[in-house]
């Protein structure tokens, strides 16, 4: 346990970062499912929501930014492949 007042402030902090980043990370993965799945099923997506919440936990710092790139991209590119055929 720490012993300085610094310490368990910043300790405490962390504990309440941690449940909001893993909150909003599975919040993250929800909206990425469902538009995984709406995708496969063949259907067309309105992919802002998806790009909203990738940019907002990007935002926070919580994924990198070439992630959320990375994210994007490959969701694009999955919608491409569906309009062409």
């Amino acid at each position: 346990m720490p012993q300085h007042k610094s310490c368990v402030k910043r300790l405490r902090q962390s504990a309440n970062e941690k449940v909001r980043n893993n909150a909003i990370r599975t919040l993250l993965r929800k909206t990425m499912k469902e538009t995984k799945a709406t995708l496969a099923a063949g259907e067309e997506v309105d992919l802002k929501k998806a790009y909203t919440s990738i940019d907002k936990v990007w935002s926070k710092g919580i994924i990198h930014k070439r992630k959320a790139a990375r994210l994007k991209s490959r969701m694009t590119k999955a919608m491409a492949r569906l309009k062409s055929e």
